[in-house]
């Protein structure tokens, strides 16, 4: 999380197994997503809505371009790790911000994890049916 030296803000988000490097740029609000805009990337408007919530929360929307490596998990997890991603450069961009967004819960990691199987059963938890003979 720190600038480079075109003094844009860089940070990471994560959520499952989703990882976005996300460059946040002064601009006019333009979106990209893995080289596309973010409404053909996700597909789906709320995804694209979830992951520029931070955006409108801290009430930047339109005053930033952001630039988006979105690698791992699928739509959803990648849309809440760009989230993070956002209000993590938010943050690095400007610090009277952090409040707002930490109020709105944007800077916590989603850390939910999909639960590994366990040895002797049939997934995460479902167990062999039971034969009483």
């Amino acid at each position: 999380m720190k600038t480079d030296k075109l003094g844009r803000f860089t940070a990471t988000g994560k959520r499952k197994t989703s990882v976005a490097r996300v460059i946040l740029a002064p601009g006019e609000g333009k979106v990209l997503c893995n080289g596309r805009p973010a409404d053909e990337y996700f597909g789906r408007k709320v995804l694209v809505t979830t992951a520029l919530r931070a955006l409108t929360a801290s009430g930047t929307e339109g005053s930033y371009d952001v630039i988006a490596r979105l690698h791992g998990g699928g739509p959803s997890g990648q849309a809440g790790a760009l989230r993070h991603g956002i209000a993590r450069a938010l943050c690095v961009a400007d610090e009277n911000l952090r409040p707002e967004l930490k109020k709105e819960g944007l800077l916590t990691r989603d850390a939910r994890e999909k639960e590994r199987k366990k040895a002797g059963l049939k997934g995460a938890r479902k167990r062999p049916q039971f034969s009483k003979r």
